[in-house]
């Protein structure tokens, strides 16, 4: 018969907050994001496959305020990822595992990432009347 007295794994109530935590947490809700945004592009793909109307109505939906709110969620979710796959690639070669080093190089991906994806914005609505 086991005891209840067991002691527990330490949990979140018992660590102090740290930075390190912040694109662990956030890699694992941008891979979710990545997913239902490939959903998207298929369905968006499905729609310009299947005629103007079709395309049309996809256009319609991707172009309302909500369309845009979660294609800018997954533009940034693409270039979180991208960045903490980065950060990933440099821990591989076995370096930033010095705590300052890990904790500089997660803000840079957490704030990197918000820039880059403002910046594809800014790209793409500059480039929209070019083409």
């Amino acid at each position: 018969m086991q005891s209840d007295n067991r002691p527990l794994s330490p949990h979140l109530q018992i660590y102090k907050p740290q930075w390190t935590w912040v694109p662990s947490i956030l890699f694992r809700f941008s891979g979710g994001a990545i997913t239902v945004g490939s959903l998207l592009l298929i369905y968006w793909l499905i729609a310009l496959a299947s005629g103007p109307e079709a395309y049309a109505t996809a256009q319609s939906v991707f172009g309302s305020i909500i369309g845009r709110i979660i294609l800018f969620g997954f533009t940034w979710a693409l270039m979180y990822h991208l960045l903490g796959g980065i950060r990933h690639l440099v821990w591989d070669a076995g370096k930033g595992f010095v705590v300052p080093t890990a904790e500089f190089w997660a803000k840079v991906v957490v704030f990197g990432s918000i820039v880059l994806t403002v910046l594809v914005w800014i790209a793409a609505y500059a480039l929209r009347g070019a083409a």
